[in-house]
């Protein structure tokens, strides 16, 4: 009847399920290997659109009912074949006749009646078949499977299976299996023992429900006894009834030997669980999980504990709504061996002081996703100093934490405590309470939390990995840093920090994560001091794009010492404002604007041609000379300014005369004595015989020319050669600066082309150009109206204009004393003059 009733209900969901048309076509990769047609609402394989070339194909989801045989005939390579979750009810015999490559097929949770013996033939090449949570009454497979030698994992039954056959899965004697899943339904009421007997299998799967016949569960656990498993898993044990019996149910588990027994779904009461506890701590079992289990505590205590050598690997306790299991006989004593202690979701809110005195052999103790507050996990009246001593791993992520201080209290007296996971909190610290971690943590995991800086106050500093990232840290605390010197691997990502801190220094620091966050300038003086460092990641944060962040990244990818692992597509420009968005990768700034080095090398020698320039062009206009003359010009003023001045006097001389040395012959044997020897006589200086000895020669020229009424230059081709005429030309230059040059007086001794003049006498040049000149005449008789001309030019021997009474009290007693003796005799060139002149009057 009851069987009746499940195939009724089948068949109205099968005609209430009205097929609709895909609205969107498969998902075919590039290399047409592999389409994804799940959740279409598809009623029929769409072999239409389906390349030949398929090897994988998943089609679970939809509401396909028959598979026929031209469904997949030309998908030749296919190997991987999805159609779960449909509702099939016929599979064609030759359905598969194509697929003889195919090694993985699902038919998981449809609607067959009978296992498709016939279809599955063909395919002798399979290693997984997943067939269970189908409506066929049997599980027994025939002599067809005998040939699947490359079977993996198997699974078979459904809510319809109500016995099991001793030969029912006899034909897998000689097939070694990772994995056998058997479902029976809730009406499971027969089972003939050695059903198992012949199963070779590493992980066994059993969803049978004992509600109705608890006793069959001893039978099954005789037959597994002796077998070993890596994973024996029950689901369901007790779908819908607690079993309040006296019969030790799980006596056989203490024959079973399996690494992980698995307690999945069922309700269990504190009765059970003391049964499946006592039989499981004499056992070889090494793990065991009790996962979202319905436990129910018992109205009567338990005087005692009936569990105080329970030796587990691991013990995990996931997805329990009442937190009473862990203390299930009102006691913690059956953590004493726990090396590995596990609770996931069980939420409770308070660990009493005895707990953590029991949990003596825990090595790691994970209370994450508990929705746990500090003040559930932390209580300062409870003594901790002789607990958890071989604690290694402390993981309290995924809670309500919010105190630093609190944690640090709590873990105080973990003496091996290395690693500590406070993930997913609300932790900061407050500054009101000291931090003490053991020195022994060198692995702390603080992401997503909500730190600030002052949080590095209370982080460990022995660590050698820490994680903070998305914890709200706007600026790192290098004092931190500085203590924390064991640090390897750093991991800052999506964080707000504004700027990388410069001086950032860490001997061993080989991985540094800093994408994600708000710093935008970044150099090769960022990482200078981290001479480890091997693996950078720092994308998605607003670069400027500037010559520092084009160096630093060509730098990295070039020399390769640093593996950038986000380059270059989380990479982009944010300032400047026309390269927003703009893939660093692609910022080429230009090799002369970021080579410092070049950029000095060329301003360098660009100064250095120019100077040279410079000095060129001064050579060439005889600068030099000028500036030398002019510098020597204010030296003497300043140094005349330094003696002082007197009373006004007259000028001392009527004229200084310039000459070169090789012309000073015609000078004092002509010139000289025509002037000088004239009623009444002029006063010339020449440089012979009036310089003051032992004074500088151009303090000398400067002074004789500011003494002097007019200048007599003595022009020869001599005179352009010599130096000291090129500086009188000069001083006597200056001297008129403002005038027309009326006090200088020109006599060409002998012709002189203009032109030919160097540059630096285009003074002279202009004035032999513009001004009338006195020529020596070579004829004797044209010489005595030269000497008319020169007297008319110099004009009246008397000095009109004043000087100082110093002045001319050193050059009267200077005059005593003649440097060179003048000829007198009749027949002197002086004699000859005086004659001619008195002639022309």
């Amino acid at each position: 009847m009851f069987v009746s009733l499940a195939l009724l209900l089948s068949l109205q969901a099968v005609v209430h399920i009205k097929p609709a048309k895909a609205k969107l076509p498969c998902t075919i990769t590039s290399d047409r290997r592999s389409a994804d047609c799940k959740g279409l609402r598809l009623d029929h394989v769409p072999i239409t659109n389906l390349p030949a070339s398929l090897e994988e194909l998943d089609l679970s989801f939809n509401t396909i009912q028959v598979i026929s045989k031209q469904d997949f005939f030309k998908l030749s390579h296919l190997r991987v074949l999805k159609l779960n979750f449909n509702n099939i009810t016929l599979i064609v015999d030759d359905a598969f006749q194509g697929n003889i490559f195919l090694e993985n097929l699902n038919l998981f949770n449809n609607s067959l009646t009978e296992i498709p013996f016939k279809a599955l033939e063909p395919l002798k090449n399979m290693k997984v078949l997943e067939m269970s949570n189908n409506l066929y009454t049997q599980a027994s497979l025939d002599a067809s499977f005998l040939k699947f030698t490359q079977l993996k994992v198997l699974s078979i039954g459904g809510s319809l299976v109500s016995s099991l056959g001793s030969r029912d899965i006899y034909v897998l004697k000689y097939i070694s299996l990772d994995k056998f899943a058997i479902k029976t339904g809730t009406g499971f009421k027969s089972y003939e023992p050695g059903y198992f007997s012949y199963l070779n299998t590493k992980n066994l799967w059993l969803d049978i429900a004992f509600d109705k016949n608890p006793d069959i569960l001893p039978m099954i656990l005789k037959d597994l006894a002796n077998k070993t498993f890596d994973v024996l898993r029950f689901r369901n044990l007790f779908e819908f009834q607690y079993y309040t019996g006296k019969q030790d149910i799980f006596y056989g588990l203490r024959y079973v030997k399996t690494q992980l027994l698995t307690f999945y779904r069922g309700k269990f009461n504190e009765g059970v669980m003391r049964m499946a506890l006592v039989n499981v701590e004499i056992s070889s079992i090494k793990g065991l999980e009790l996962l979202l289990i319905d436990f129910a505590r018992s109205q009567n205590r338990t005087q005692g504990s009936s569990v105080t050598n329970l030796t587990l690997e691991k013990l995990v306790l996931s997805d329990i709504s009442n937190p009473d299991i862990m203390r299930f006989d009102w006691s913690f004593t059956w953590l004493n061996h726990v090396r590995q202690f596990i609770v996931w979701n069980v939420n409770f809110n308070s660990v009493p002081c005895d707990s953590w005195q029991e949990m003596k052999s825990v090595e790691l103790l994970d209370i994450s996703n508990n929705q746990l507050r500090d003040s559930y996990i932390y209580n300062p009246l409870c003594d901790t100093r002789n607990t958890l001593h071989k604690l290694e791993t402390f993981n309290v992520s995924r809670n309500r934490l919010t105190s630093l201080s609190d944690l640090a209290s709590l873990t105080k007296d973990f003496v091996k405590l290395t690693t500590v996971d406070m993930s997913h909190n609300q932790l900061q610290y407050m500054g009101n309470h000291a931090c003490y971690w053991r020195q022994t943590i060198t692995n702390v995991i603080a992401h997503h939390n909500s730190l600030t800086s002052d949080s590095f106050k209370c982080l460990p500093t022995s660590v050698s990995f820490l994680d903070l990232s998305y914890s709200s840290l706007d600026k790192l605390d290098m004092d931190y840093f500085n203590k924390a010197s064991n640090l390897t691997e750093l991991l800052l990502s999506g964080n707000k920090i504004k700027f990388i801190p410069s001086g950032w220094r860490n001997q061993y620091l080989r991985t540094l994560a800093l994408d994600g966050n708000s710093f935008g300038l970044v150099s090769m003086s960022s990482f200078k001091d981290m001479p480890s460092l091997s693996v950078l990641t720092a994308g998605n944060n607003p670069y400027h794009c500037i010559c520092d962040l084009y160096t630093f990244i060509q730098e990295t990818t070039n020399k390769g010492m640093v593996t950038i692992t986000d380059w270059p597509n989380n990479y982009k420009c944010y300032h400047p404002e026309h390269l927003l968005n703009t893939m660093v990768s692609q910022y080429f700034p230009g090799h002369l604007a970021c080579n410092i080095t070049l950029v000095i090398i060329i301003s360098v020698s660009t100064t250095v041609v120019v100077v040279l320039g410079l000095m060129l062009l001064c050579y060439i206009f005889h600068m030099p000379w000028y500036i030398k003359a002019t510098y020597q010009i204010i030296r003497t003023k300043y140094r005349a300014h330094k003696e002082g001045s007197g009373q006004a006097v007259n000028y001392t001389f009527h004229a200084f005369i310039s000459y070169s040395h090789v012309d000073a012959d015609w000078v004092r044997n002509q010139l000289l004595p025509c002037l000088e020897n004239s009623k009444p006589p002029y006063r010339l200086c020449i440089h012979e015989r009036d310089f003051t000895p032992g004074k500088w020669i151009i303090d000398n020229i400067i002074e004789n020319i500011e003494d002097s009424h007019k200048v007599i230059f003595v022009l020869s081709r001599n005179f352009v050669n010599s130096e000291w005429c090129n500086y009188e030309l000069y001083f006597a230059q200056q001297r008129a600066i403002g005038k027309t040059f009326s006090d200088v007086i020109l006599i060409l001794k002998e012709p002189i082309d203009p032109t030919s003049l160097p540059s630096k006498y285009c003074k002279l040049k202009k004035m032999l150009n513009t001004k009338t000149y006195l020529e020596w005449p070579q004829q004797p008789t044209e010489q005595s109206f030269f000497w008319v001309q020169l007297r008319s030019v110099l004009g009246k021997p008397n000095i009109a204009r004043q000087r100082t009474t110093s002045r001319h009290s050193r050059l009267s007693s200077m005059r005593s004393v003649s440097l060179i003796e003048l000829p007198q005799d009749q027949s002197s060139p002086s004699n000859r003059c005086q004659q001619t002149l008195r002639e022309l009057a």
